[in-house]
């Protein structure tokens, strides 16, 4: 007798995307919806999220835009409560690049801050409503190949992407019993318009690329299929689990 058939779809799914006006976060919202997920966009900016749910909605996917500087711990709790939600991409982050001899106060705390602080209660949040539905979920944090690995210029970003890492895995243990599933994310350098800048560099680029095994700099849509497998059924026995696409640069 065959298995039962692969199940990638999302039908009848909520999922709410953080830092979804752009990059990563845009591509993963017009994913999710595409599997037929109806996804709340959040982002501080109303314009861009507004004019990113609007384009999923033309193309005849079902989204909405939920202005949220996540940052805004109080904020958060005020506008997630009573929330439902099946699906979380726990997205939004940021990384000011910096010698490890030189990196400032303001520098750490505003990594941390985001990347660490804001993505644990986001998840608690969301994680809340889960367990109050009681129909399990999904909740992907996105993390990085640099929670696995270190490199220069980037102590601070590399600390709260192996806490990133290390949440993930207790957040596992804890709502395992709700059937809740809880996984990370850990792309390479992605070319999005927050890192095009960088890539500008000549030598920088060629450093990145040298250090891929395929040998090119990663585009939003090579994340895509992960964040769906993540988010739907095909990953059912997986949580606690880090998915690197990072194009073999963490093999050696």
């Amino acid at each position: 007798m065959l298995p039962a058939k692969v199940n990638f779809r999302l039908d009848g799914k909520r999922a709410l995307v953080t830092g979804a006006g752009r990059g990563i976060g845009l591509a993963a919202a017009a994913a999710l919806a595409d599997a037929g997920a109806a996804v709340t966009l959040a982002a501080r900016s109303a314009g861009e999220i507004e004019a990113a749910a609007a384009a999923i909605r033309d193309a005849g996917g079902a989204a909405e835009a939920m202005v949220l500087d996540v940052s805004d711990l109080p904020g958060v709790t005020a506008a997630l409560a009573g929330q439902s939600f099946d699906i979380l991409v726990n997205n939004a982050g940021t990384n000011r690049p910096q010698p490890f001899l030189d990196v400032s106060i303001e520098n750490y705390d505003a990594i941390m801050s985001l990347n660490v602080r804001s993505a644990f209660f986001v998840a608690q949040a969301v994680a809340k409503g889960m367990v109050a539905a009681g129909r399990g979920g999904s909740i992907i944090n996105v993390s990085s190949q640099m929670g696995h690995v270190g490199a220069a210029n980037r102590s601070v970003y590399c600390a709260s992407k192996w806490a990133m890492e290390g949440m993930t895995k207790a957040m596992a243990v804890e709502l395992g019993p709700h059937n809740i599933r809880v996984n990370t994310l850990g792309p390479t350098f992605i070319e999005t318009p927050l890192t095009r800048p960088f890539f500008e560099n000549a030598a920088f680029r060629d450093s990145v690329v040298a250090k891929i095994k395929l040998g090119r700099v990663g585009q939003v849509e090579d994340l895509t299929g992960a964040i769906v497998f993540l988010a739907s059924d095909a990953s059912a026995l997986m949580t606690g689990s880090a998915l690197v696409v990072d194009g073999g640069w963490t093999a050696d």
